[in-house]
């Protein structure tokens, strides 16, 4: 094995991958704050050069200490334009079709490619040409430039409104809508500015109790989930049968659960959704420690129902997340969630080692956290039916956590001239 990555070295295995997190961490908090100063598209873009750039120079790794290093840098472009694409696309498009995006459109463009993997690794089985191999498939990306639009949220957050007319303009043409050449009025941009101009930092995921507490709970929500997701993931290989099939399943399983997401985001609220498909993938991983060593095929089952749920939840709560949070601070609040999710997942490696204590108690740990997650949950406002909040002032008026037990929350949708444009556009309230 390369780098003699073996016995007393076998724990630089683990480690790499951890390193990877780390920057995934990092990528999490920067691409965040720079995406709601500099724009979505932008971030977007420089990011996905960053990932794809580094993932070839990591082909020429002349040591185990180079290769972890890039590893890191990988990281941090992986995730943020993970982090920009979903923020961008939540907020371009309207609420039945965001849900659509978040889940099928997001989740499932991602199963594929957890599927592709497992396949071209099973006939390139040199590393180097793999990993050269999948990095030119983020050449594609190149001509979507002239495709993808800017957040018109983003920009009216930013009172460039004269660029986020023409943007309002040309989706509306596209959908066969006419709209008078003035959207705004002077009252309204003047409002606009006041409300928006100014800048938004991370303290502002903390200023109020009520989003204090919804940050707070969604923090360990998120590392609670990566535990689960990269955990059961990252332990494949450990499973009964064949690796490259089940890397294979792994990949498969994340479809029916996005297709889940959907539905349940479709039919029932987010938090029922949410706190059921946590709660269902906690109970299942404790059945695995009762599945005897003799029918070890029904445990692998067991394990890739737990990941069914749990990639549902995952799936969810992307969505959930999104739409908590104002326009103002939503990219730097989701990417904050995800660097909380990247600590579970720099962790996650090394979780199975507690197997060598007791061999079932790693799935009694991440049974019993997401469970407990699962409860959390249900202290969260809902979110169904009511527009994304544009500004500060809007996201107070969801009553969070000393109200969570009532229905009580609302919106005043006549102070956000953006959803009023939107709703024209799209013929649907957002």
């Amino acid at each position: 094995m390369q780098w003699d990555l073996v016995c007393n070295n076998a724990w630089k295995m683990p480690f790499s991958m951890s390193v990877y997190f780390l920057g995934v961490l990092t990528g999490s908090f920067v691409s965040g704050v720079l995406s709601d100063r500099f724009g979505r598209k932008a971030i977007l873009f420089v990011t996905m050069a960053v990932q794809t750039g580094f993932n070839v120079l990591q082909v020429f790794s002349s040591s185990w200490e180079i290769f972890c290093l890039v590893n890191f840098l990988i990281g941090i472009g992986q995730i943020s334009n993970y982090v920009a694409a979903f923020v961008l696309g939540s907020e371009l498009l309207g609420k039945s079709i965001r849900i659509t995006y978040c889940t099928l459109g997001v989740g499932i463009s991602y199963a594929f490619g957890y599927m592709f993997l497992p396949l071209v690794a099973y006939f390139i089985r040199s590393w180097k040409m793999l990993l050269f191999t999948l990095s030119l498939v983020g050449l594609i990306y190149i001509p979507l430039w002239w495709f993808i639009p800017e957040s018109p949220r983003w920009l009216l957050s930013k009172g460039r409104v004269q660029e986020a007319e023409a943007i309002f303009h040309h989706i509306a043409k596209t959908n066969g809508i006419t709209l008078p050449e003035v959207l705004f009025s002077d009252l309204e941009l003047e409002d606009i500015k006041d409300k928006n101009i100014k800048s938004f930092s991370i303290t502002h995921l903390i200023k109020t109790h009520n989003i204090r507490s919804i940050t707070i709970i969604n923090l360990i929500v998120w590392f609670i989930l990566a535990i689960g997701y990269y955990g059961l993931s990252l332990n494949t290989p450990n499973l009964h049968g064949d690796d490259y099939l089940n890397c294979f399943i792994s990949g498969a399983i994340e479809i029916p659960a996005n297709l889940a997401a959907w539905f349940f985001l479709q039919k029932f609220s987010r938090k029922l959704s949410l706190s059921g498909s946590l709660f269902f993938g906690g109970i299942v991983l404790f059945f695995v420690q009762l599945i005897p060593s003799s029918i070890s095929i029904l445990a692998t089952m067991l394990v890739m129902i737990g990941k069914l749920a749990n990639t549902c939840a995952f799936a969810i709560i992307y969505t959930y997340t999104a739409e908590l949070y104002a326009t103002v601070i939503r990219n730097t609040s989701v990417g904050v969630c995800l660097m909380a999710s990247r600590l579970g997942s720099i962790i996650s490696p090394y979780f199975f080692y507690l197997g060598a204590y007791y061999e079932f108690l790693p799935y009694i740990l991440m049974g019993s956290l997401t469970v407990f997650s699962a409860l959390l949950i249900l202290l969260l406002p809902e979110t169904i039916n009511f527009p994304l909040p544009d500004t500060i002032d809007q996201m107070q008026r969801m009553k969070g956590f000393k109200n969570a037990w009532n229905h009580r929350y609302y919106l005043n949708t006549n102070e956000t001239t953006t959803e009023v444009n939107c709703m024209a556009i799209k013929k649907e309230e957002l």
